[in-house]
């Protein structure tokens, strides 16, 4: 859920963000007055009406991170490629007349990216517990699918008698979303470090 959950709406912000930030004009205009209307909305809960309104599952969750989440990446990766842009190497690129595609697919891209692999591991517990609470909900993934959120909504009737069944998937969640978190922030400072 996790990786499925942050893949596809990464893949859409990157390459829309990519498509914005390298031809600028009115297709950035375009594309970040979306990127906005969307963020007018909380997150959370323009996810829960997505995902209530197609019904609950791991398709629908997906369908409805890949509809929101996309806008962060978009942004992130459009002001990266702004700053790699005005590089030598990219007006050498222009000068030599290789293709937009090209000079976007193979120079730019690449350049860009790390920032984005941070985010996303750090994105990932995010949707983790989005999913967790879904499912808490009874608007995530769905039984027979084993999922920690349905656990813990599960065990909320025995947690007098056996607390078990509700702490040890929550236990799971959050030290999950822990290891992330600390991946992510070591990712980070490993990023700021090469630079």
């Amino acid at each position: 859920m996790g990786v499925a959950g942050v893949f596809v709406p990464m893949v859409i912000g990157i390459f829309l963000g990519l498509v914005a930030g390298y031809m600028g004009g009115i297709v950035d205009k375009i594309l970040m007055r979306i990127v906005d209307i969307t963020l007018a909305f909380p997150f959370f809960v323009l996810v829960l009406a997505i995902v209530a309104m197609l019904g609950p599952g791991l398709t629908n969750f997906i369908i409805a991170l890949a509809f929101v989440a996309w806008v962060a990446y978009a942004r992130l990766i459009r002001a990266e490629v702004q700053i790699i842009k005005k590089s030598e190497y990219i007006q050498a690129a222009q000068t030599l007349g290789f293709s937009p595609v090209y000079i976007m697919l193979k120079h730019v891209l690449p350049n860009a990216l790390s920032p984005i692999i941070v985010y996303a591991v750090t994105d990932a517990v995010l949707v983790i517990l989005l999913g967790a609470s879904l499912g808490f909900l009874g608007l995530g993934v769905q039984p027979p699918t084993p999922e920690w959120g349905v656990m813990i909504a599960n065990g909320q009737t025995y947690i007098s008698s056996a607390w078990w069944i509700s702490f040890f998937p929550g236990l799971a969640t959050v030290l999950l979303g822990l290891g992330l978190a600390l991946i992510g922030n070591g990712l980070s400072k490993l990023r700021l470090e090469s630079n």
